[in-house]
Formats: structure tokens, C-alpha cells, sequence
């Protein structure tokens, strides 16, 4: 089921995205850098602002016990640089418990996103992936999601290249 949590949820959804985002990029990254950016952006207090702002959108899928499976965050928000996306949303944030891979529920979520950007208004769903996470790539395009350029992401003190990739909403 896909549901959009409440404030009250901020420290066990913290802890499955801090866990979801390790578990596919830490065997790529210096332990440091991977704990000094986890330690910003997944506390439980910086999860509740996300969860209590109105112009972001976080929408998770738990399974029958209550266990989180996925979850997605959008914001509305251009990329800053690059191609001028029309009437822009970013899909910030999508993870998958390495556990549910190959179950279809990212498939359901991304539907869930593109609707949500849909009722948004959103014109542009667009999203940042690390260069070497070509799985990840993959599963975007099909989605309709091409490349349109790159920007940096900061992971510590490590500065890395995400591809851009956009979609319009129909």
C-alpha cells in the first residue's frame, strides 16, 4: 500500500532511508564521507521537516507487518543549471529495500510519483543518478526519463557527477 507517512513516522523512515542509501552506495564510498552526509541528512529531526514542509511530497509503500519497503521524496524545484525544465518537480529521493528488488514495488512507486507530479502540475519530472549506478539508469529510462546533462553532488567531502534525467507528465 502507498501512503504518505505522518511527522510521527520521521525516525523509522530516517533510519530505512539512511539504511536503503548505504546499502547502495556505501561499498563505492570513503566510510567518512558516507557517515558525515548520512549524519546530515537523515536524522530523525531533518526527516520531520520534510515531512511537515507542504512543498514536499514523501510517499512510502509498507508491506502487510508495517515494515517500510520503499519510499520516494519530490520537491518542486529546478535542477539550477543545465536545460530549462518547464514548470520543474524533482524526484529526490527513490529507494528500494535491496530485500523487495525484483517485486514490482518500484514500479508501483514510480507511478506513484509520476501522479503525484501529474496533480502537482508538474510539466517536468526530473532526477539526479550517481554516473555509476547504471542499474538505476536503466529502471529510469524505462520510465520515459532521458539523459539531460550532469551536476555535482557532494557525499562528505567527495564531490561526484550525477546524470540529469527528465520526463514529461503527460
Amino acid at each position: 500500500m502507498i501512503r504518505t507517512p505522518s511527522p510521527g513516522e520521521a525516525g523509522p523512515l530516517a533510519r530505512f532511508a539512511e539504511r536503503t542509501f548505504r546499502e547502495a552506495f556505501e561499498a563505492d564510498n570513503n566510510p567518512d564521507d558516507m557517515n558525515a552526509y548520512c549524519e546530515t541528512a537523515f536524522s530523525p529531526e531533518v526527516m520531520r521537516g520534510y515531512l511537515t514542509d507542504a512543498s514536499i511530497t514523501t510517499l512510502v509503500i509498507a508491506m502487510d507487518e508495517g515494515a517500510l519497503a520503499a519510499y520516494a521524496q519530490l520537491r518542486p524545484q529546478g535542477p539550477g543549471h543545465g536545460p530549462a525544465l518547464e514548470r520543474p518537480l524533482e524526484l529526490w529521493r527513490f529507494y528500494v529495500d535491496k530485500v523487495h528488488h525484483g517485486r514490482g514495488i518500484a514500479h508501483q512507486l514510480m507511478e506513484a510519483a509520476i501522479a503525484d507530479a501529474a496533480a502537482r502540475g508538474a510539466a517536468t519530472l526530473w532526477l539526479g543518478v550517481w554516473e555509476h549506478n547504471t542499474r538505476a539508469q536503466a529502471f529510469y529510462r524505462k520510465f520515459g526519463f532521458v539523459d539531460v546533462g550532469s551536476h555535482t553532488f557532494v557525499l562528505g567531502t567527495d564531490v561526484q557527477t550525477d546524470r540529469l534525467m527528465a520526463r514529461t507528465i503527460d
